[in-house]
């Protein structure tokens, strides 16, 4: 049973119940309208909103949450900031009155020592090759943009950032945001909505703000490779920029997604460029998606003297997926391995609280994900093969890390 309302400050609400579930998600998103103004400002935030309020200081909050095994965390996307917890039953408003506080009453107060962290963390994950190679790729791909804050940007930048420029960006993004909200468990749809009225109908109202994080530049052809010394093996990224979550080819990008290289020992790159010609370590594709664009991108780990037969390969196989249709049986395969991934990431409380909300903060029905498995049973191969003509084309990045 789904239930959707309104708070009384405008939030939009769904309350999913699952009866006999013994813990309570709730997921709540503000969506990011505007670009931050200097790289890591959001990140750093985000950071900052678990570390003290002023109720509870950093070690207090930490200590009520685990004696009563609350998972309450942030999450900061580049189109929305989340809170997110998983509670008992009988502790869910226990849960919800600490939420409230830290969204109302978060203290920003162990900046400078949250910033040092940050910087060592980033500087500890770019010691990986892959993390390297991601972050050169990102830096291209969205260049001049708010979604290529890559660690490296974020480094550069994040001793620009003031306690002030954390504390209005929160401010900003808690007034001036469209808010939605799910919350899935063994609770009643009613109890639900007078307990969310009670402790959050009092943050900033819902506001449909239109976002003003402009649409990225046109990609142009780009090659780009960092030498690294110690370097082990090559690792090679080749991207493109494609349609976002809230297109119409959203569901097919997926599904070619899974044809190319997100389904494993079954997938084409997998099978022609590790199992046939022996080229990769490891070899896979994403599709990774923002408001206002997406990357469709592969990715190999293989050895250094492969780096220019690896890039054929992968020219090679998108030609195919471009000319040759895609045989029923293998788009049968393709559709039941997504459809079945979609249930997967679905089966908790807390994961289909996040997938509503998720949907929801992007505009589409909390339900939206029945209607996408219902669209995705409807693609067929013509279909994949336009989607793949329209996108894959010269208009590339293409990142390489070597020894």
């Amino acid at each position: 049973m789904m239930r959707e309302f309104k708070l009384e400050n405008n939030l939009s609400c769904c309350v999913k119940t699952n009866k006999n579930t013994p813990r309570i998600a709730l997921s709540l998103n503000f969506a990011i309208a505007k670009p931050e103004r200097h790289a890591g400002e959001y990140l750093l935030m985000n950071r900052l909103l678990m570390k003290g309020t002023q109720k509870y200081s950093s070690e207090e909050l930490s200590a009520i949450l685990d004696e009563n095994a609350i998972d309450l965390y942030t999450e900061m996307k580049h189109d929305y900031l989340r809170f997110r917890f998983v509670s008992l039953n009988e502790d869910f408003e226990l849960a919800l009155s600490i939420l409230a506080d830290i969204i109302k009453n978060s203290t920003f107060e162990e900046f400078e020592k949250e910033r040092i962290k940050l910087k060592g963390e980033l500087l500890a994950e770019l010691d990986s090759a892959k993390s390297k190679v991601s972050d050169l790729f990102t830096k291209h791909i969205y260049k001049n943009h708010f979604y290529g804050h890559s660690f490296t940007t974020i480094l550069a930048e994040i001793d620009n950032v003031t306690f002030d420029d954390v504390k209005n960006a929160y401010n900003d993004i808690l007034t001036n945001s469209y808010k939605t909200l799910a919350v899935v468990g063994d609770i009643e749809p009613d109890i639900a909505k007078n307990l969310l009225n009670k402790y959050l109908a009092s943050i900033c109202e819902s506001i449909n703000n239109e976002s003003e994080i402009p649409t990225p530049d046109e990609v142009k052809q780009n090659y780009d490779e960092i030498i690294q010394e110690d370097a082990q093996q090559a690792q090679i990224i080749q991207g493109w920029q494609v349609a976002p979550v809230t297109s119409d080819d959203y569901p097919k990008l997926m599904l070619l997604n899974i044809i190319l290289g997100a389904s494993g020992l079954s997938s084409r790159l997998f099978l022609e460029l590790r199992e046939k010609k022996g080229l990769a370590y490891t070899v896979r594709t994403s599709y990774e998606i923002h408001l206002k664009s997406a990357v469709f991108s592969i990715y190999i780990g293989t050895e250094p003297s492969n780096i220019q037969t690896s890039i054929a390969g992968f020219t090679e196989e998108i030609e195919k997926i471009k000319n040759i249709p895609i045989s029923e049986e293998e788009l049968h395969n393709a559709k039941n391995n997504l459809i079945g991934k979609q249930q997967f990431i679905t089966e908790t409380n807390s994961q289909q609280a996040n997938m509503m909300a998720y949907y929801s903060i992007f505009g589409f029905p909390y339900n939206y994900q029945e209607t996408l498995i219902e669209k995705i049973k409807k693609i067929t191969s013509e279909d994949l093969q336009k989607c793949a003509n329209k996108y894959f084309n010269e208009n590339f990045v293409i990142a390489v890390i070597k020894p």
